[in-house]
């Protein structure tokens, strides 16, 4: 099933994305090798493309794992988590509608 990974980073949180970022996408790019990955991207604290030292206010993922519990136990290992840019981490369910 298709998950949804939903965090919401701490304030000022650009410095510390940047240092554990080449793990953070590691994993991803692991997820995407292994075809479950659906899209994952970070939420511009700006209304941009690049918005600088405004940094970013969260990321959402959207993967595909066993059960809702190993979808839990990969977001509770993200480098981000251990590098103190999650304030939270939400994940649910998600269902592919369109496209």
């Amino acid at each position: 099933m298709w998950y949804a990974i939903i965090s919401t980073d701490v304030d000022n949180s650009l410095q510390k994305r940047l240092a554990a970022r080449p793990d953070h996408i590691a994993r991803l790019v692991a997820l995407k090798d292994q075809g479950r990955l659906f899209v994952a991207g970070p939420h511009p604290a700006a209304d941009c493309e690049d918005p600088g030292e405004a940094g970013f206010s969260g990321s959402l993922v959207i993967a595909r794992f066993d059960s809702l519990e190993d979808a839990q136990q990969w977001a509770d290992a993200d480098p981000y988590i251990k590098g103190g840019v999650y304030a939270s981490v939400t994940v649910k369910p998600f269902k592919i509608v369109l496209p």
